[in-house]
């Protein structure tokens, strides 16, 4: 792999020297996330891959950014274990470079953790060609300046992410689903509720009038919360395709979506109320994550979504005129400004992916 990462930094420097702009791919599964930015000169990184150390009783997987999530997660199956943030793949070609640049985490995210949260260690090449190294394979290495944690999420804006440790989870002993007929402001005070006790809440989805309720953990702390909560079972036939859907957007709700219509991904407090919005819309994360379906103007959107201490980001269906990711106050823009000068002097990685001109 020695000569892949040689080409890789040559190409970069090239870019720096020529001016050239390049936007960073993978398995090119979350090119249609973030601001749209048009360039002829891909940098593929999809044949820098592999696993290059999983200690499993060390709970610790290193893997190249080209490695396909699922050989990861095939790999850590065999041990019983698992990326407990549940990363969405939205492809068969999903990268696990993709999935710490994008930061996307799935339906486990509000009680196990969010990608940068199990993140220990990167590696990146900057817009200089250097290979840098930050943290390490073990949280007490973690120190100083946390870049691993920074890079999470940054859409490749910063350098390309060669090689992450992150800290993987035993598989849970047993996992149950149980379902409620609410409506969403009844499913909604039921999972703040819920939230704040000792249950091993696993993943909540409120569709079409269902709240559906996952428990993971010891047998006997699921059986205990089925009896507690006294919802409806569902079987495990049914229950695993459709958390698996939710996770990469397979359910009808996503798939179906009308023309003229924008699927935000709103991120609030769960105790924030029922945003009524018209259109159609799921609630996830304990009423932390609103997916919402709806023609209503982007101002509305962004205006209500922040009086309630949240952010709106249009996921699919993106208008004219109308920034991607919430606009940041200019001191905010500042603080990027200076993160991309020192990462990218020469700004050659996926200029405008989040922000114009970073």
């Amino acid at each position: 792999m020695r000569n892949e990462l040689h080409l890789l930094q040559e190409h970069i420097l090239q870019a720096a020297q020529t001016g050239t702009q390049l936007t960073i791919q993978g398995g090119g599964t979350k090119a249609f996330y973030g601001e749209q930015v048009a360039t002829d000169h891909i940098l593929d990184t999809h044949a820098y891959c592999g696993i290059v150390e999983y200690d499993a009783p060390e709970l610790v997987i290193t893997a190249r950014c080209g490695t396909p999530l699922q050989d990861i997660e095939a790999a850590l199956a065999e041990k019983g274990q698992m990326l407990a943030f549940e990363p969405p793949h939205f492809g068969k070609h999903a990268t696990i470079g993709g999935c710490v640049a994008a930061g996307l985490s799935g339906p486990r995210r509000a009680h196990a953790g969010a990608v940068r949260d199990f993140i220990l260690g990167t590696k990146l090449i900057n817009g200089k060609g250097e290979h840098l190294e930050f943290g390490g394979q073990v949280m007490k290495n973690v120190a100083g300046y946390d870049v691993s944690r920074l890079l999470t999420g940054s859409m490749g804006t910063l350098g390309l992410i060669t090689e992450v440790s992150l800290k993987v989870l035993p598989r849970p002993m047993a996992t149950q689903t149980i379902c409620f007929e609410y409506d969403a402001k009844t499913a909604l005070a039921q999972m703040n509720g819920w939230m704040g006790k000792p249950l091993p809440l696993a993943g909540t989805l409120w569709q079409d009038g269902m709240l559906y309720v996952r428990l993971s953990g010891a047998r006997a702390a699921v059986d205990a919360a089925i009896k507690t909560l006294s919802g409806r079972l569902i079987d495990a036939e049914q229950a695993t395709p459709l958390w698996a859907d939710l996770r990469e957007q397979h359910l009808p709700f996503f798939s179906e979506r009308p023309e003229n219509q924008t699927l935000w991904r709103i991120a609030v407090p769960d105790t924030a109320p029922f945003f009524d919005l018209g259109g159609e819309q799921i609630i996830e994360w304990g009423g932390g994550l609103r997916w919402i379906r709806t023609q209503t103007s982007a101002q509305t959107v962004r205006d209500l979504t922040e009086r309630h201490g949240g952010n709106a980001t249009v996921f699919k269906g993106h208008q004219a005129g109308v920034p991607v990711f919430t606009p940041v106050s200019a001191a905010h823009l500042a603080i990027q400004k200076r993160l991309k000068d020192a990462f990218d002097p020469n700004h050659v990685f996926n200029i405008g992916r989040i922000y114009p001109e970073y």
